[in-house]
């Protein structure tokens, strides 16, 4: 391992620092090796690294460290340039691969470039080493960073097409429960009207007292896809977040069952939020609903609320927008979120719990809610590792609404 002192003396304080790089030399001759690294630190850079002179010996130190460069001969005993090449194309091809040779010749350096490597520079002119090093990082950065830029754009576009379908689908639920909200209105009012003119006795009671359960279940349902689709009128007020989530311990605990384990935290001098509170409790119970059927041998259900800025200009495309926001994660140790679900568990009538046994509208209510609020839900669930909903609701710094008499 080649390394230099980083200490500096006064009357090295009027230098520039010198910049950090890690070097792997892929060389067989020592004194070349060294000479190399003299012209790096003579030049302005601060090297530390590792020489190898075989096929092995290189692919474990590119398994074993991170480098910023690789200087490689190009004819050694046994191994060569365009066999290290090949290595560092298969392990590390992110990295500037600079050949270093002692022979001249222009088409033994088309040659290596056209095979990837990122310069071609002979020893008899050292000189050059540390410029063309300088780009190469340069070069490096710069590629990294167009690879991040990338990643966010695609993220971005994913995050806005789910968005848009979503959207979407919440107009055509909202359309669709509306009329069938009428329709429901009418079965069930004859209902009544039905049970009314029968003597109580009547075989055919019974009959249309079940219509009448199933038709209050099918209007829950359309109050659901209403709220899913923003279109039900709320009544906002200030809610210390909370406050709401302690007034539920006790419902919480009736929910999860015994074999689950409610783990409760607040964040200290919690900030207020503005939402309607019946949609809040609503919100919190499918998100326990939810982690109860995903642990049906137990676990830990907890929610934990925490005050959270977000800086602008913090880069990548992950809402939400910069501001201040109340945190609300929700995380159980179930069996977790297939992958290929993750993305659509906020989609109306998407259920992974049998016919009987679920709508598919407990989190698209909740996404519905969220949006209502003029804030954002995302999901995690590492395979097999539970999942955690996390939810942020945009601060208030008004005073929380004082119920009424």
């Amino acid at each position: 391992m080649y390394s230099t002192s980083r200490s500096r003396t006064k009357r090295d304080a009027d230098r520039p620092t010198p910049r950090p790089v890690t070097v792997l030399v892929v060389e067989d001759s020592e004194d070349d090796a060294q000479l190399m690294l003299y012209e790096l630190r003579r030049h302005g850079f601060d090297p530390a690294g590792t020489r190898v002179d075989n096929g092995r010996d290189l692919s474990e130190a590119l398994e074993g460290g991170a480098w910023d460069v690789i200087l490689s001969d190009h004819k050694m005993p046994g191994f060569s340039g365009d066999d290290a090449l090949k290595i560092v194309k298969a392990k590390a091809p992110d990295v500037p691969f600079i050949v270093v040779s002692g022979t001249r010749g222009e088409d033994q350096a088309v040659e290596v470039m056209r095979a990837g490597a990122s310069d071609f520079i002979v020893k008899s002119r050292l000189h050059r080493l540390a410029p063309v090093i300088e780009r190469a990082l340069d070069d490096a950065a710069r590629r990294r960073e167009q690879h991040r830029t990338e990643a966010a754009l695609t993220e971005s576009r994913e995050q806005l097409r789910q968005a848009q379908r979503l959207e979407a689908i919440g107009r055509l639920a909202g359309g669709v429960a509306h009329d069938f909200n009428n329709l429901m209105a009418t079965i069930l009012t004859y209902a009544d009207i039905a049970l009314g003119a029968l003597p109580d006795d009547d075989s055919a009671r019974a009959d249309i007292e079940e219509i009448k359960r199933a038709g209050t279940h099918a209007a829950q349902l359309t109050r659901d896809l209403l709220v899913f689709s923003g279109q039900r009128r709320a009544d906002y007020v200030v809610l210390d977040l909370g406050q709401v989530i302690d007034g539920m311990r006790h419902m919480l605990e009736s929910v999860v069952g015994p074999s689950i384990t409610l783990d409760i935290r607040h964040d200290d001098r919690l900030w207020n939020v503005r939402a309607d509170r019946m949609q809040v409790e609503r919100m919190i119970m499918n998100l326990a609903a939810n982690a109860r059927d995903a642990m049906p041998s137990g676990g830990t259900l907890t929610l934990a609320t925490a005050n959270a800025t977000v800086p602008s200009g913090q880069g990548g495309a992950q809402p939400p927008d910069p501001g201040e926001y109340v945190r609300l994660e929700v995380q159980d140790t179930g069996r977790g979120i297939a992958p290929e679900l993750v993305g659509k568990v906020f989609e109306p009538f998407l259920s992974t719990k049998g016919e009987r046994l679920g709508t598919g509208l407990g989190l698209a209510v909740v996404y519905g809610i969220v949006q209502q609020c003029d804030g954002f839900i995302a999901v995690e669930s590492p395979s097999g590792k539970g999942a955690t909903f996390t939810i942020y609701l945009p601060r208030t710094t008004e005073n929380v609404t004082q119920p009424a008499a």
